[in-house]
């Protein structure tokens, strides 16, 4: 019945604001699974959410981001404040489900009851995120988790998706891996709002935070390909040094984490809309669009319409039509049986 979902929805919702860290569990597993009983919790949640600070954590493989991460965790708590972590792992081609390795290394703070882990499963969405991971944070956030720390899949330079899932984006950078460079093409430094080059007592890591300032000074725009002139580079961030295994730098970049967030309230107090305003939309827009692919996948896959979609994907396969008129008469067809 279409109201067992709900009450099971608007259950696990409450059980979660209060506390229930199985019942929040629980609740993000639906998520991940994008059932009704999510968007029947989501729907009471949402409206909550808005007042923790967002962190993304991306880089390169190697660099040390779970390491960082768990070093970050037992600094927050050390100073009293709860910190859930939302880490995307690559997925298991068998399964579907997350290589739980960043849960390994977080596991001394696992009996924390104010500090949360949850690994998701990156299910081959591209950008380094799942497409759930959004909906996971705004749970987090309306349950009342100070800091949400979003570490991404670490495949590669192209983990950009996570700028518009968070508030702060934290770059992670290794000494001596060649990475300062491609990190700028391929922008990465674009988004980010910090610099942190991890294992810093390795041989390097000085001379490569120094290369990362002088790239960032040195270019001041950003190339917008071919023959389009070089747009204004949007922000120059902060690089600084840490070696998360002993948790030197670590109390600095929490520091440097809480002026952040200081700054995006402050000037969202004084000018709503010159700060923090693209960050929320680009959120909004993440979220609204992935819900949209989702439910017209489901239209697709209903009784109504699938010969009709099957059609019309045998019809491209043979090239007897192609793919933009295809989508054109499927989201036409979406629009007769939604007006019927």
């Amino acid at each position: 019945m279409a109201s067992e979902p709900v009450g099971r929805g608007v259950e696990l919702a409450e059980a979660a604001q209060g506390g229930d860290r199985r019942a929040l569990a629980r609740l993000l597993t639906a998520i991940e699974n994008r059932t009704p009983v999510a968007e029947a919790a989501m729907r009471r949640l949402y409206p909550l959410a808005g007042r923790a600070h967002l962190v993304g954590i991306t880089g390169p493989p190697g660099a040390g981001k779970s390491t960082l991460v768990a070093a970050l965790i037992g600094e927050v708590r050390a100073a009293g404040r709860s910190v859930a972590v939302v880490a995307v792992d690559p997925s298991s081609p068998i399964t579907g489900g997350a290589i739980l390795g960043d849960r390994v290394r977080m596991q001394a703070h696992a009996s924390d009851r104010d500090v949360f882990i949850r690994s998701m499963a990156a299910r081959g969405h591209a950008g380094g995120l799942a497409a759930t991971t959004g909906a996971a944070c705004a749970v987090l956030d309306a349950v009342g988790f100070d800091l949400v720390l979003i570490e991404t899949v670490g495949t590669g330079q192209s983990e950009v998706e996570v700028a518009s899932s968070a508030d702060t984006t934290v770059v992670i950078e290794a000494p001596e891996m060649g990475d300062e460079v491609q990190a700028i093409k391929a922008g990465l430094l674009e988004v980010a709002d910090i610099v942190v080059v991890n294992k810093g007592d390795r041989p390097g890591a000085l001379r490569t935070a120094a290369q990362l300032r002088a790239m960032l000074v040195a270019a001041p725009s950003v190339a917008a390909g071919g023959d389009a002139p070089a747009r204004p580079r949007p922000k120059r961030p902060e690089v600084m040094v840490t070696t998360a295994s002993t948790g030197l730098g670590v109390p600095e970049l929490l520091a440097a984490l809480d002026r952040r967030r200081s700054a995006i309230r402050d000037a969202a107090a004084s000018s709503p809309l010159a700060t923090g305003e693209d960050g929320r939309l680009a959120r909004a827009d993440a979220q609204v669009r992935a819900i949209l692919a989702d439910r017209v996948a489901d239209r697709l896959r209903s009784k109504e319409l699938a010969d009709e979609a099957t059609e019309t994907l045998r019809k491209v396969a043979d090239h007897e039509l192609d793919p933009f008129a295809a989508a054109d008469q499927l989201l036409a067809a979406i629009g007769r049986r939604a007006d019927r």
